[in-house]
């Protein structure tokens, strides 16, 4: 089986090595390389081509936010990028998000906590904690301004089935939570998320959740 290609960009030394003895040490992961900042980080993920980035947020000469929005931004970029906060998901969250992270990783992560993360995010999956979907859903309570049209529009290309299911990983609930809301198959879930993300060309579910705030199809409480 292909070892899942692991990329860590981040200023301190010793988070990079911590990460990398812990990862090494995992069946199925392979530490490929080290980046000391967002610009380095760039560099690094074309010339290694990772399946993952661990991504610090607060780093010299570009951040992590910025080096996201250009790894992420390529044509045909496979690579997926997990956020590292020293905080619980700091005041950084929803620009990390809309940058094209596909979730957030506590720095103090257990070895376990640490390869389970890398490995959904490897397979295409979205590390996105009901925690995260909370902070996401404050921002926007937060800003002001009505929907973007342009992907409003977008919506209206999915059944009443699919925008439905759409809204309820918008509100951070598992396929295992909205299977049970439905009384659909869990797999039928999977199968409508697919078609959604498809048809809005949507990379992920944390973009998923992003589209349907900025579009207006959930509002925040009070809104």
């Amino acid at each position: 089986m292909t070892s899942v290609r692991v990329l860590i960009a981040d200023d301190q030394v010793m988070v990079r090595q911590g990460f990398a003895v812990l990862l090494n040490a995992e069946p199925g992961i392979e530490v490929v390389g080290q980046a000391v900042n967002g610009l380095d980080a760039v560099a690094k993920v074309a010339e290694l081509n990772p399946d993952v980035v661990l991504m610090d947020v607060r780093m010299p000469e570009l951040g992590g936010i910025e080096a996201t929005r250009r790894i992420t931004g390529q044509p045909d970029a496979t690579v997926r990028v997990l956020v590292l906060t020293t905080f619980d998901l700091d005041d950084y969250v929803y620009e990390a998000l809309r940058a094209g992270a596909s979730g957030f990783l506590l720095k103090d992560a257990s070895a376990a906590e640490l390869a389970h993360a890398v490995r959904v995010v490897a397979a295409g999956d979205a590390l996105l904690s009901p925690n995260v979907t909370k902070r996401l859903i404050t921002e926007f309570s937060r800003m002001s301004g009505a929907p973007r049209a342009p992907l409003k529009e977008r919506v209206g290309d999915l059944t009443e089935r699919e925008t439905e299911v759409l809204s309820l990983v918008a509100q951070g609930l598992s396929n295992a939570e909205i299977a049970e809301g439905l009384v659909i198959a869990e797999q039928t879930v999977k199968t409508h998320v697919s078609r959604i993300l498809l048809k809005l060309g949507l990379r992920d579910r944390t973009q998923a959740v992003v589209f349907a705030y900025e579009t207006g199809l959930v509002r925040p409480s009070g809104y």
